[in-house]
């Protein structure tokens, strides 16, 4: 459900329902679906909210959201103009036969505001507007122009309401309009709002001690960071006191400066995260703030909202966990490639400040791997891996990569996990707080597993419980020599982590406690957690109640926006990957099957990686290793074809 949705199902105030939201809940006061309860508005017993679905056959259904309900049936004369994934309030009728149905009375939130669609002539020459997520045609109009005139493949932003061309992206042959593309379908942004920049050049651009007399004074001790070569701000800043053994991870006090309702809370609320993509980043607060005064830099003051984690000297258990707004100085910034080279050659010709560094992060980094073993005995370490692109000044893709994490990501890693679980333990998880959460797998899509696992010969006899069952899958994959491919499946058939104000532990982790502290300036949840811990730090209750209010509803909102935000960027690395392979029609590759049956598909193994094809061809099994031809590329989906020529065996393959 939306979060509006969310706030009129449990009941809210007036005051803590958005601008954005008003409008509906002011026509559904005049509907006579929402009642004032205990001084709550909430919806009337005969109404419901919910995600509206509609089949084939027209039929729409809003989905039921607790186990007690039906998906509400909804005839197509009773959708009231309501369209498929719009989030509605439907009045629930009488049925025959006792169907739970109903009719649609308001749509509360658009599944989509704008089209996003291009011009195309078919084989018979007809001219038509398509819609670029389905390759479906749709309706656009333009005053004053005929759409015909435009070159073909012209890009449109297009109203969903009265279909007029809201803005022309450009043309499908250019590749900067990937871009726009990707960031208009899961309505991403770039440029800020002009009172979110007036707001961010007003706030001071250096911290000065004497005007923070209640913020601890840690500018004595030897913080540093440790980010990519690229990174331009710095959440997170860590020191190690090797006397009490005590972790301080130092985190950017965004909240501090991003105050409730301001322009820019509103926005970095809209964004929820940053977007990263290969050539550029598009954050969720302005860079006047991300790059600059929220950014833990280097030989600067800077106030931190601080984790400070005292660890058993036996058993690496936090046996004291405490917060606290501090002003720190981060005394050098490294790069992973930095603390890498130093794990691997040793620390000679390191003097100075940097020496003085690693007198305390050298025997971190050790405590951090034997906390990373002993983690694994609950969670898991999939063999996930990233691949990153390089774009040239063309918007062209020049080269891939493949991204493994090293010993120096594990070291920061281990620390900002003990800050997100200190952060989690301080809250009951009964709906008063914003948890990270990963619930244990689904029996029918375990199952759905086993039988893919089956068709390739990989049996599991015994286990006890999930974990069990997952590791047992990974010690026979291992013997196989498919450690990376089925941990890929493995991943496919559990749930996605996402936000939640009840808790119920972190299944991929292996925690009972989890939620996200350490980055603010790049994920809203982290602000939000920050501020929860504030009240209670403050006993602040009247902030800690409005914040319990609408917890629901904004963990539903960031949760939303993660996937939205992911989709953004896998939706582009697709448009370079087709571009690529637009140049590479009648060439032959070597591949991997991911996916068998009616929609199989390989990843190609060459020099470009993770670059995935539809396949066509009989007889084709899962991991099978194959050659293919490139035969047809649709830029616009993003969509790739190839025909399966051979199978190969390994020799094969590793010529």
């Amino acid at each position: 459900m939306s979060p509006f949705a969310i706030q009129i199902t449990n009941g809210c105030l007036i005051s803590d329902i958005e601008q954005e939201d008003q409008n509906s809940f002011q026509a559904l006061q005049q509907l006579g679906a929402v009642e004032e309860v205990d001084g709550l508005w909430k919806l009337g017993s005969l109404y419901r909210a919910g995600r509206l679905y509609i089949g084939k056959d027209g039929k729409g259904y809003v989905e039921a959201e607790f186990k007690e309900q039906r998906d509400l049936l909804v005839e197509p004369d009773d959708l009231w103009g309501a369209k498929h994934g719009d989030v509605v309030v439907a009045k629930r009728v009488i049925a025959r036969r006792g169907r739970a149905s109903g009719k649609v009375k308001l749509v509360i939130d658009k599944a989509h505001a704008f089209t996003i669609a291009y011009t195309h002539r078919d084989e018979q020459d007809n001219f038509m507007i398509l819609d670029i997520r389905t390759g479906i045609p749709t309706h656009a109009v333009m005053e004053g122009m005929d759409l015909k005139a435009f070159k073909i493949g012209t890009v449109l932003k297009v109203d969903v309401d009265d279909d007029k061309v809201l803005e022309v992206f450009g043309h499908l042959a250019d590749p900067r309009v990937d871009e726009k593309i990707s960031l208009a379908l899961y309505e991403r942004e770039d440029a800020f709002p002009q009172d979110c920049i007036t707001d961010a050049l007003e706030i001071e651009s250096e911290v000065t001690k004497e005007e923070h007399p209640d913020r601890i004074d840690l500018t004595h001790l030897d913080f540093c960071t440790i980010d990519p070569v690229t990174a331009k701000d710095f959440d997170d800043a860590i020191y190690f006191d090797m006397e009490t053994h005590t972790l301080y991870v130092a985190i950017a006090d965004v909240s501090h400066y991003v105050p409730y309702f301001t322009p820019i809370d509103k926005e970095a609320k809209k964004r929820g995260f940053t977007t990263y993509l290969p050539h550029k980043s598009f954050p969720m607060l302005p860079r006047e703030l991300s790059e600059n005064i929220c950014s833990l830099k280097p030989k600067v003051d800077r106030l931190a909202f601080v984790a400070k984690i005292e660890l058993d000297r036996a058993t690496l258990k936090p046996i004291k966990e405490e917060f606290f707004e501090a002003i720190i100085h981060s005394k050098h910034r490294f790069n992973y490639e930095n603390i890498d080279k130093i794990l691997e050659y040793g620390t000679e010709g390191v003097d100075g400040v940097v020496a003085e560094i690693l007198n305390w992060l050298l025997p971190l980094q050790k405590i951090t791997v034997e906390l990373h073993t002993q983690r694994l005995k609950q969670g898991f370490d999939f063999r996930s891996e990233e691949v990153k692109l390089s774009i040239d000044a063309e918007h062209l893709l020049t080269s891939t990569q493949i991204e493994t994490g090293t010993a120096s990501h594990s070291l920061i890693e281990e620390c900002m996990l003990l800050a997100n679980q200190a952060s989690a333990k301080r809250f009951t998880g009964e709906g008063d707080s914003i948890f990270r959460i990963h619930e244990p797998p689904q029996l029918s899509r375990t199952e759905a597993l086993l039988a893919e696992l089956a068709a390739i010969g990989l049996f599991v006899e015994e286990y006890e419980d999930s974990p069990s069952l997952i590791r047992a899958i990974q010690k026979e994959a291992e013997k196989m020599g498919l450690a990376a491919e089925v941990d890929s499946m493995v991943i496919k058939s559990l749930r996605r982590a996402e936000y939640n104000a009840h808790n119920v532990g972190h299944f991929g982790l292996g925690f009972s406690h989890y939620s996200h502290f350490t980055s603010p300036i790049r994920r809203y949840a982290d602000l939000i957690l920050h501020r929860l811990i504030k009240t209670q730090l403050r006993d602040d209750k009247e902030e800690a109640g409005y914040l319990l209010r609408n917890i629901e509803p904004l963990c539903a909102r960031v949760s939303e926006l993660e996937r939205e935000a992911t989709k953004a960027e896998w939706d582009f690395r697709d448009r370079k990957f087709a571009r690529w392979a637009k140049e590479q029609i009648g060439l032959f590759f070597e591949a991997e099957v991911i996916e068998a049956g009616e929609s199989a598909k390989a990843v190609l193994t060459g020099e470009i990686k993770g670059v995935t094809v539809n396949l066509r061809g009989d007889n084709i099994m899962l991991f099978d290793k194959i050659r293919v031809m490139i035969t047809e590329v649709n830029i616009a989906q993003a969509v790739i074809m190839a025909e399966l020529v051979v199978k190969l065996d390994k020799d094969e393959m590793e010529l």
